[in-house]
């Protein structure tokens, strides 16, 4: 008994050994394959230890002083059983016969040290960036000004919230400027909002709220108008520009807060002439045969009768050897002498017709139940028809193709 219980000792004991050592192989080979890289299928060129890392840290360095904007897009090894489709030209196709390809193309990186990962490709970053934003570095020449401001409409307690918020690159008449700012809801031009003045800085920041009263019906046929003074040390008053903002085309919603920018426009010091004045835009696209009006605004209109129910708007007519061809009209607005539109109208006209081709303009003012009355008309076209500042305004059209020639015109009630 004492026999076979040594030997079975010893038969347990070998047994034993034999597990331990076999389970110590298994974890090293484990310990082994985690620590290990794995072996590319595809034949590089093998360099030692110190040539390898002399390359990496060249092509870092090399990186580094090109500032490189691209950014190395890495396929991790997980997903190497994959096929790719070609991006560019130059961006190799993994395949199922050589899944762990290193492409010999496009910049070395840190990236490479990764086991079986390898670039396919760059992102560049520029493509996902916002548009910058150049209104504050981009100005044209000859501009004087330009006003920042935001719009808001409360629909239950019908308010109309401007914000004036800042002007920048104003044109002084003077080594200093102290500026503010006078603000219309046109058509009233007798009562206005007024601004602080900004002391001695051509880009004063107003950051600054108004309040206009305004009902939802009347809204969209109101104009706001800003008006930049500068005052002078013996404190008088003087223009420096003003911008024209029409509400008509606004979507104006307590939710929807607009922050528009406009550049300031030098205003008609002349006096309005004896029947008012109109202004407009003409273009010409000699590619396409198109004539483009822009009727922008009208002053000093001699209204038949002043009261909400009358409507001024002006007809657009396209006439060729005298011969009527076409007619367009603005929106009618209501009780004003100055009303603003910046409407737009095209017509087609081939290149060939623009020596006997002419525009009419009349301004018209209409009442409910009453005969439509004429308060005025100019007449623009060629030599043929016309003479001085409307004979000027059509050449110039035609020697700036695609450009908008704007020029304000004197009424007349003759042809």
């Amino acid at each position: 008994e004492q026999a076979v219980a040594v030997a079975g000792g010893i038969i347990g004991g070998i047994l034993l050994f034999v597990l331990l050592g076999i389970t110590a192989y298994l974890l090293w080979k484990k310990f082994c394959r985690l620590f290990s890289y794995e072996k590319l299928i595809n034949p590089v060129k093998t360099t030692n230890a110190n040539t390898t890392f002399q390359d990496q840290a060249n092509s870092e360095i090399q990186l580094k002083s090109t500032r490189s904007r691209s950014v190395p897009f890495i396929i991790p090894p997980t997903l190497h059983g994959r096929d790719w489709i070609h991006l560019t030209n130059e961006e190799q196709v993994q395949k199922d016969s050589d899944p762990y390809m290193t492409p010999q193309s496009g910049p070395r990186s840190s990236f490479h040290s990764l086991a079986g990962a390898y670039v396919v490709g760059t992102i560049n970053p520029e493509l996902y960036k916002f548009p910058e934003d150049k209104s504050e570095t981009d100005f044209p020449d000859g501009n004087i000004g330009r006003l920042w401001f935001s719009i808001e409409y409360e629909q239950e307690s019908e308010r109309l919230l401007v914000s004036l918020i800042k002007v920048r690159k104003l044109q002084p008449p003077a080594d200093s400027c102290s500026p503010f700012v006078k603000i219309y809801l046109l058509p009233d031009e007798r009562s206005y909002l007024q601004s602080k003045t900004k002391r001695k800085t051509l880009n004063p920041q107003f950051d600054e709220n108004f309040v206009f009263q305004v009902s939802s019906k009347m809204l969209l046929q109101r104009t706001l108008k800003f008006l930049v003074y500068h005052v002078d040390k013996q404190k008088k008053h003087h223009l420096l520009g003003q911008v024209i903002f029409p509400l008509k085309n606004e979507a104006l919603t307590e939710d929807n807060k607009l922050i528009i920018w406009r550049d300031l426009e030098k205003e008609n010091l002349e006096p309005p002439s004896e029947h008012g004045d109109i202004q407009f835009s003409l273009s010409y696209n000699d590619y396409l045969g198109r004539l483009t009006v822009v009727v922008l605004r009208a002053r000093g209109l001699k209204l038949q009768e002043e009261s909400p129910a009358v409507g001024v708007y002006v007809k657009v007519s396209l006439m060729n050897h005298n011969k009527f061809i076409k007619s367009k009209k603005t929106a009618a607005l209501l009780g004003t002498p100055n009303p603003v539109y910046n409407e737009t109208f095209s017509f087609k006209a081939d290149q060939t017709e623009l020596d006997t081709a002419s525009l009419s303009l009349s301004v018209l003012q209409s009442n409910k139940g009453e005969k439509t009355l004429l308060l005025g008309r100019v007449v623009v076209g060629p030599f043929m028809y016309t003479r001085g500042k409307e004979l000027e305004h059509w050449n110039e059209m035609i020697s700036k193709p695609k450009e908008l020639v704007k020029r304000w015109h004197a009424l007349c009630h003759s042809t």
